[in-house]
């Protein structure tokens, strides 16, 4: 019974989902096994040990390496977070960068056989092409440029392990961290930024603040202006109107003087008639003694004289 188990156990071969198991007889590649159950000749086929590279984290957050021996291989996206790495700038400012990446197996057998340890290889690979972008740009450039990064070290790295059935699917830069004192100087030149553009804000604020009072006082003006004109229109239009009225009045004034009175000339008329406005004005004085009269007083007794017959034909 043992014996059978034992047969039976090594006969016997369950794939998981998502992995792939070698198989090799007499120390040669036989097959890849898929998903499922498999059967095996006992003692002549056996899986394949594969040396597997791994990263974990600790309790401080630290990633550190594992490497052992496996027999299944992950056929699945799988996540390669490879320690924080120091590299140089094209301004030789030494930073550390902490990145991920992403890759799945496409060729077990390449994968198996075309490299030891697939995953270390792609970690090696990828710190060569971090170093090599990051060599090439500034510190300033690489801080906004991490797509550019990710693209770059995703190319470089799939152009080396094609040939090995793997292909790097993500790459992503987490941190960029500079040293402290370039911290302390970025942060202050970033300080010195925002004071200044707020300065520039404020004077901005105040200069348009200025250029809209200078432009309401204007057209305050220019309106207060229309308004005098137009007064000042309106005005001169109702004097106008007035005189002209007035002017009317008179001329129909005449015209009925001429048609009533006898001689049918009023120059006498109105003469008399301005004569007897002035006479109050001029004996207005209690003690005036002496009462002026106009030279041509014969002509304003002729005047008084006309008037009586325009009343004395009137009555009748």
């Amino acid at each position: 019974t043992l014996t059978a188990f034992i047969i039976y156990k090594a006969s016997v071969i369950v794939v998981r989902e998502g992995e792939a198991v070698i198989i090799e007889r007499f120390g040669g590649f036989l097959k890849v096994l898929s998903p499922g159950i498999h059967f095996i000749v006992p003692f002549i086929d056996s899986p394949k040990s594969i040396l597997w590279q791994f990263t974990v984290e600790n309790s401080h957050g630290d990633v550190k390496r594992k490497i052992e021996y496996i027999r299944s291989i992950s056929t699945r996206e799988t996540l390669y977070d490879f320690p924080a790495q120091k590299v140089i700038t094209k301004d030789n400012i030494s930073i550390e960068i902490d990145a991920l990446l992403y890759y799945q197996i496409n060729d077990v057998k390449a994968a198996v056989y075309g490299v030891s340890n697939l995953p270390n290889t792609i970690e090696k690979l990828a710190q060569t092409a971090l170093r090599n972008v990051i060599g090439s740009l500034e510190l300033d450039e690489t801080l906004a440029s991490r797509e550019h990064v990710n693209r770059a070290i995703c190319t470089a790295v799939n152009e080396s392990i094609g040939r090995w059935g793997a292909l790097v699917t993500t790459v992503e830069v987490q941190e960029i961290t500079p040293p402290k004192n370039v911290c302390d100087a970025m942060e202050l030149q970033m300080k010195a930024e925002r004071t200044k553009r707020a300065l520039i804000v404020e004077a901005e604020g105040k200069r348009n603040a200025a250029i809209l009072q200078a432009q309401g006082e204007k057209d305050a003006a220019i309106l207060k202006g229309e308004g005098e004109k137009m007064t000042l229109i309106a005005r001169a239009q109702g004097e106008a109107e007035s005189k002209l009225i007035s002017m009317n009045a008179e001329i129909e004034y005449i015209d009925a003087l001429k048609r009533t009175l006898p001689s049918g000339d009023p120059t006498s008329y109105l003469v008399a008639m301005n004569y007897l406005k002035m006479l109050p004005e001029v004996t207005k004085g209690k003690n005036d003694k002496v009462i002026m009269m106009p030279y041509e007083s014969s002509a304003l007794m002729g005047s008084v004289a006309t008037m009586s017959e325009l009343f004395h034909d009137k009555k009748k």
